[in-house]
């Protein structure tokens, strides 16, 4: 779906707010309640938002949003990252990346780079990598998510376990101002913490509005990765807890 910019206004009200009324929508964006009413149908078709009588909310705090919406949100911004972490990962190195559409913008990047072993349980990464002659792409094994095509469970965290590589490209649902990294599945929670134990350097990639989103599972803590990179950063707090544990703290630039 692509999203005009009254309609990726009404989807950024939505995270901020929680929900969002026709009849505010309508005086905000000066056009007719029907105008609105038909934004807000094409937007929950779409999975970005859940419809309510008279309004729609933004998707709960234990729910991630549908794989395919989630590809559009930040969609830019995600491409923008996924070029910046990958000039971080040198040619000649092995490294893990895991599941999460930033992660995967970052695979797309990678494609250009020689020599490389990529570790994933992704298999949206496997599959665009794996017609890449450079790069040799290992494939995690376990239970397939019908969802998203992420591989989770105890056999890919066993899988996980038989590496250590150079780098790991992790991605997050939500980030609190604290330094915790959260994500909704605890599946792919445990994964990712056996990828982070197994990497010499953990790359974490998240767009900003990672910080407006909350999920129930705990990840981690900023201070076990070693470079977040993302589209901006605006939380001083974040910002400190990097500097203060060493986190070197990469912005591609792009401002929504």
């Amino acid at each position: 779906m692509f999203l005009s910019d009254r309609q990726t206004k009404i989807v950024e009200q939505a995270k901020s707010v929680g929900r969002v009324l026709v009849d505010d929508l309508a005086e905000t964006f000066g056009v007719t309640p029907q105008t609105i009413r038909k934004d807000l149908n094409d937007l929950c078709n779409a999975q970005l938002l859940t419809r309510i009588h008279g309004g729609a909310t933004f998707p709960r705090g234990t729910e991630n949003v549908r794989y395919d919406a989630r590809r559009q949100i930040a969609a830019t911004e995600k491409q923008a990252i996924g070029l910046a972490a990958a000039r971080l990962i040198p040619d000649g190195a092995s490294l893990f990346i895991n599941i999460g559409t930033t992660t995967e913008a970052v695979g797309e990047a990678l494609a250009d780079h020689r020599e490389l072993m990529v570790v994933t349980n992704n298999i949206n990464v496997a599959n665009r990598l794996r017609i890449v002659d450079e790069i040799d792409v290992i494939i995690a094994g376990g239970v397939v998510r019908q969802s998203d095509g992420g591989i989770v469970g105890e056999a890919a965290v066993d899988f996980i376990r038989q590496f250590k590589v150079d780098y790991a490209v992790i991605g997050a649902s939500a980030i609190d101002p604290d330094g915790s990294i959260f994500d909704y599945d605890f599946r792919e929670v445990k994964v990712a913490q056996a990828i982070i134990a197994n990497a010499r350097h953990v790359i974490l990639v998240a767009d900003a509005t990672k910080f407006e989103r909350t999920a129930p599972v705990r990840l981690g803590q900023i201070s076990q990765v070693h470079t977040f990179v993302t589209d901006r950063c605006d939380v001083a707090e974040f910002r400190q807890i990097c500097q203060q544990n060493g986190v070197a703290l990469v912005e591609s630039g792009l401002r929504g």
